[in-house]
């Protein structure tokens, strides 16, 4: 799959995006950021069963994704109980990606239905000041 930019994503407005993915696989959605102090969020559900999630970070295409900066160590959801949500803050450009892991199924495709936004920090500039 292509990285998504930030402007990618702001341009999914409020809708829910869908992955299929086959038992015994996995499912990558890289993110690349330019600018740093931005704030990456994501909500998902799975169906049926549970889904493993992470997130890594890579400082370009080049870096091998063993050598990547594990962000949020892979860990099972039960997100077809519950919503999921998270973030990440933006410290430094490069490649943000989410990894649904399915690999622990042999059987059992799911389908995931995630959200994703990016948020600019408000900076206070005294304009409203009177």
């Amino acid at each position: 799959k292509l990285p998504l930019t930030v402007e990618e994503i702001t341009n999914f407005g409020e809708s829910n995006r869908e992955l299929f993915i086959k038992s015994s696989t996995y499912s990558l959605i890289p993110i690349t950021v330019t600018e740093t102090g931005l704030t990456i969020s994501w909500i998902f559900s799975s169906d049926p069963k549970s889904i493993s999630f992470s997130v890594v970070y890579q400082e370009s295409e080049d870096t091998p994704l063993d050598q990547c900066k594990v962000l949020i160590p892979m860990t099972r959801c039960n997100s077809h109980k519950e919503t999921i949500s998270g973030q990440v803050k933006v410290r430094n450009p490069g490649i943000y990606t989410l990894i649904f892991d399915n690999t622990f199924s042999r059987f059992i495709s799911k389908r995931v239905f995630y959200h994703l936004a990016v948020e600019r920090p408000v900076i206070y500039d005294g304009s409203d000041f009177p």
